[in-house]
């Protein structure tokens, strides 16, 4: 069926001859030999071919019983002719139960078949045909054909299998994967909560329920881990086929929280508005204003909170034991490394308890939070009545808190911060920041490498050292030789005015326009400017490039040099218009399309070049990346 050949076995009892159409003859021989090895290839292991290898048409295969006996077999290869009406009439008598059998060395049935040909018309033909047991039968990996179906994503056919017989949907492979989580694997949701609707809550215990909570959960089809979480929150901390918590599944999904999403001013305001309102009042505010992006967001932040309460519930109510089975610690620790602070913060004050976890190095919640910079995480610092002795703890290889700052570990949160220059002055703020809340006594502490926290830093940092100063360069060495341009066309410009001077007196012929008094203006600014942005660039490329330049000196003579570039370049192209203005007075029509082209460069260079600016001076100027005015928690 699914390569098409079913006309054959169902039409022919036998090959055209030669001396038919040979076109005909050689499509139909072809076809009937595909069909015929199917039927061959799919009798079971125990099948005696011999006489089936002795047949030339699929059609007299196809209607064979499945257990020959070649002592005593009369199957009449030869007198076909003569019998066929009787095989015709016979041969569904012979095997009447085949649409309920496996048919293949998969142990597949028909129905597996269709379903994987995707033929929806053929399942609810077969699904009529068969009995309740023979949609319960399982190929060798353990997949009913409702499981192919919900891998598949076909909606119709899983339905129509479930309305025959609706246990399937508790049936599981050989993994237990349950067909509900087979069809979230495959990205379908909606068939994946009807097959959750389906499965009785017995079967979502233990391994099957909490692989059906952690799929969903990476999947953030949250609605079925909520639902599943209310009906038993000990499935919060139990593991799931691959040994994975649901806890620890929502540890590794940040993306779904607010924090994590970058979104601009009135899209955070409406997000925030969405989070208090009910669901019909924001399914409105969607239907007005086409913000469904806005309210997916905050329906998931509101089930992502919703499922840390039932955790963090469990958590309170569990033994140590059942924490350490259920990658309490483990989650914790990996939910710093991915930033998710909701999470930490929301866990650690239900239990303050867990302030206390490790990793497998010894390292606890507030040094991970500076290993793998954490700006928010290691805020909950400052919200401390007391600085707890276990924050400066050392790991197994005794590095401090201070240690930790000095070491360069892969961080998402650096990693967002474009160039090699700002990244090192973020290091510098980070090793400044903790240095300053530490024992002085930890300034000097050795680790087994005999490193100073000091040491380390500049050790570590030795190649991002390099290439901020390469950058450094290379940005200064490129506007240098702009402002370079600008101040000799601007000097020469001083003194070649537009309409020349009077002779008579020398004076400039448009002395006493304001056009003309606006151009000179324009010119002396574009020519300052760029003379200042000439100095500070020259100031970068003549620095020592030490460690503690990166934090303040250099990253403030390149946003002095960048300003003044780009104030110089948009005086130039103001004095450049001014002249076209007064040359051609009146002349409107031909001297607006200049001007506006004129603008182009400006615009464009303001476009590259502001953004990293804008950067660089909230980096170096702004509010510190601490919260240092965090409320107290514990």
């Amino acid at each position: 069926m699914a390569q098409d050949h079913l006309n054959i076995v169902e039409l022919t009892t036998e090959p055209h001859k030669q001396e038919d159409d040979e076109a005909v003859s050689k499509d139909e021989n072809k076809k009937n030999f595909m069909a015929l090895q199917a039927i061959q290839n799919s009798r079971r292991p125990d099948t005696v071919l011999i006489e089936i290898e002795a047949i030339h048409s699929a059609n007299i295969a196809r209607n064979m019983p499945n257990n020959i006996n070649t002592e005593k077999s009369s199957f009449p290869f030869i007198s076909f002719n003569e019998n066929k009406e009787k095989l015709g009439r016979e041969g569904q008598q012979w095997y009447p139960n085949a649409v309920n059998e496996k048919i293949t060395d998969q142990g597949k049935t028909a129905l597996h078949i269709a379903v994987a040909a995707g033929d929806e018309d053929i399942v609810e033909k077969l699904v009529d045909l068969m009995s309740e047991e023979g949609l319960e039968i399982q190929d060798n990996d353990g997949w009913t054909a409702l499981a192919e179906t919900a891998f598949a994503g076909n909606y119709r056919m899983a339905k129509c299998m479930l309305t025959k017989n609706q246990h399937l949907a508790s049936i599981g492979d050989v993994d237990g994967r349950l067909p509900a989580v087979l069809a979230i694997e495959g990205g379908y949701k909606e068939l994946a909560w009807y097959l959750f609707s389906l499965t009785p809550l017995e079967y979502l215990k233990g391994v099957s329920g909490a692989t059906l909570c952690t799929k969903a959960i990476y999947t953030r089809t949250l609605a079925i881990a909520l639902d599943l979480l209310g009906n038993d929150r000990h499935l919060a901390l139990a593991l799931d086929k691959d040994d994975v918590s649901p806890l620890y599944a929502l540890a590794s999904t940040p993306n779904a929280f607010p924090s994590k999403n970058q979104l601009v001013f009135w899209k955070r305001w409406i997000y925030a508005l969405q989070a208090e309102m009910c669901q019909l009042v924001s399914s409105l505010l969607n239907l007005v204003f086409g913000i469904k992006d806005l309210y997916e967001m905050a329906l998931a932040n509101y089930q992502h909170h919703e499922l840390i309460w039932y955790m963090c519930c469990e958590i309170k109510m569990s033994n140590d034991e059942t924490r350490k089975t259920g990658c309490v610690d483990t989650a914790i620790l990996r939910a710093i490394k991915e930033g998710n602070f909701e999470f930490v913060y929301a866990i650690v004050r239900t239990n303050p308890d867990l302030l206390w976890c490790k990793d497998d190095k010894g390292r606890t919640i507030f040094p991970s939070a500076v290993l793998y910079r954490q700006t928010k995480i290691f805020s909950l610092i400052y919200g401390l009545h007391v600085k707890l002795p276990k924050v400066y703890s050392q790991d197994c290889f005794n590095n401090n808190i201070l240690h930790m700052a000095g070491m360069l570990e892969a961080s998402t949160q650096l990693n967002r911060i474009p160039g090699a220059a700002l990244q090192m002055q973020r290091e510098l703020q980070w090793f400044k920041e903790v240095e300053s809340i530490v024992n002085p006594q930890l300034k000097e502490a050795l680790n087994k490498d005999g490193l100073t926290p000091q040491e380390l830093f500049t050790c570590e940092h030795k190649d991002m050292r390099k290439a901020g100063e390469q950058q450094m360069k290379n940005t200064a060495s490129s506007c240098t030789v702009v402002g370079a341009l600008i101040v000799t066309i601007m000097f020469a410009a001083a003194f070649t005015i537009p309409g020349g001077n009077d002779q008579a007196t020398g004076l400039p012929m448009f002395l006493n326009k304001k056009l003309f008094k606006l151009f000179i203006v324009s010119d002396s600014l574009s020519l300052f400017s760029s003379a200042t942005s000439i100095l500070m660039f020259l100031g970068i490329l003549t620095s020592s490039y030490e460690e503690e330049d990166f934090l303040e000196v250099l990253p403030r003579k390149m946003i002095i040099g960048l300003f003044t570039l780009i104030f110089s370049i948009a005086f130039m192209m103001i004095a450049f218009c001014v002249a076209l203005l007064l040359m051609f007075h009146g002349q409107t029509w031909f001297v607006n399309p200049i001007i506006f082209l004129a603008s182009v460069p400006v615009t464009l260079f303001v476009l590259m070049q502001l953004p990293p600016l804008i950067g660089m001076v909230s980096s170096t100027y702004g509010s510190s990346i601490f919260d240092r005015k965090m409320e107290c928690w514990f």
